[in-house]
């Protein structure tokens, strides 16, 4: 494979560059950024790679999503289509193998009621590009045998796939550093600016000096200090809870839904049960109601898992937006982009984002549609409230 360099453009000068935010989104950016000459500082609060890139289950299913917006669907397929290359590569450059893997989504119905709607979306998954079979019972239980004995029948969706979002992120991490970007880890930091343009970033250890500033701090993109109102993204906190139950290695790998519950395989015998939607700020503990919801939803789908440890059970924050689509671009101050808000799609639209996202601080443009992912588009009285919220509530915290 022809790895680009990471002084691949001598004409340039030196791009210094800061990130906020050290999960996928920045870091994918970062590892771009860093192949193309620029000299890359991440900063974060936690470790590289955890928050809601640790906690995310990994799946890889635009078409499963029913994604009723054109542009955010068009820009998760093209993102599907880079992962295996996106993979390959960094499995080159670093020696670690995030497993993608295009095993497919198996939506599951447990009465014939359901049978009947899950055909009637199958249409839906195929009108979005979905490669799409309608399997009965018998079908199903050849495919899964681990689901429920009455299972009325299935639809498999072929064209989906899955990665361990904990191992790309090791991944990136480590291509990153391979590459000579640096991470710092403070508890505090501002934008710098003047009357004009972005300066660098502030925090615990001193200013940093930078060309350009790009807020990919997730669930917290909203609430970075010494941003100007008018640069200022409405994103907020939505609250995941997920588990992990072990199961056998023979567990089939395809993804399983019913309803809203997701279980998801991995290749070192956890079977990942997934996730709770709640909005109560940032708030990330694991309830007794959450994990009841999930076992519950898991065990009718699955009954055999009821004899399986739960090993594991933690809680994330997806980074939400009003009209649940991302903030990726420039923004009004000169040298400050931003890309978050991905909500439920961070992991899967990791890949597009870093090349975009790459595109724009170094050429200007990139070559993926972003019109309806500006910065600048119209929001909605939820997105101000949000921003309201957001604000008050860091004037708080600094008070």
């Amino acid at each position: 494979m022809n790895l680009v360099p990471a002084r691949s453009r001598p004409e340039m000068r030196e791009r210094t560059i800061a990130i906020v935010g050290a999960g996928l989104i920045g870091t994918g950016i970062a590892y771009e950024l860093a192949k193309r000459g620029a000299s890359v500082t991440v900063f974060d609060r936690a470790e590289p790679a955890r928050a809601a890139s640790w906690a995310g289950a990994g799946m890889l299913a635009p078409f499963s999503e029913e994604m009723p917006d054109p542009a955010m669907l068009a820009l998760c397929r093209a993102s599907l289509e880079a992962y295996p290359e996106f993979v390959a590569e960094l499995r080159e450059r670093t020696g670690l193998d995030a497993q993608f893997l295009r095993h497919g989504t198996l939506h599951v119905a447990l009465d014939e009621r359901g049978l009947h709607d899950l055909v009637a979306r199958a249409a839906a998954y195929a009108a979005n590009g979905g490669e799409v079979s309608v399997l009965d019972r018998a079908q199903t239980l050849e495919r899964e045998a681990a689901v429920s004995r009455g299972v009325a029948g299935s639809v498999f969706i072929a064209n989906e796939a899955q990665i361990d979002n904990r191992r790309l992120g090791r991944a990136l991490v480590a291509g990153c550093a391979a590459l000579g970007v640096r991470f710092e880890h403070t508890d505090e930091f501002a934008l710098e600016t003047d009357a004009r343009r972005v300066r660098g970033l502030r925090s615990k250890r001193g200013f940093v000096a930078a060309d350009t500033v790009i807020n990919a701090a997730g669930a917290w993109a909203g609430a970075i200090d010494g941003v100007p109102l008018a640069a200022r993204v409405p994103v907020f906190p939505v609250a995941g809870e997920m588990l992990a139950i072990a199961v056998p290695h023979a567990f089939a790998r395809a993804l399983i839904w019913h309803g809203h519950t997701y279980l998801v395989p991995r290749s070192d015998g956890r079977l990942l049960v997934g996730a709770t939607v709640l909005e109560r700020g940032f708030d990330t503990r694991v309830t007794a109601a959450g994990l009841s919801a999930l076992l519950g939803a898991a065990l009718h789908a699955a009954p055999s898992l009821g004899t399986f440890a739960v090993v594991e059970s933690w809680a994330g924050l997806r980074p939400g937006s009003p009209d649940q689509r991302p903030f990726l671009g420039a923004t009004p101050l000169e040298g400050y982009f931003v890309a978050a808000g991905h909500y439920r799609n961070g992991i899967l639209l990791t890949p597009i984002t870093a090349r975009a996202v790459a595109d724009l601080v170094l050429d200007g443009r990139s070559d993926v549609a972003l019109g309806a992912f500006a910065v600048t588009r119209t929001i909605s009285q939820r997105g101000l409230t949000a921003l309201e919220a957001l604000a008050a509530a860091g004037a708080s915290a600094n008070a």
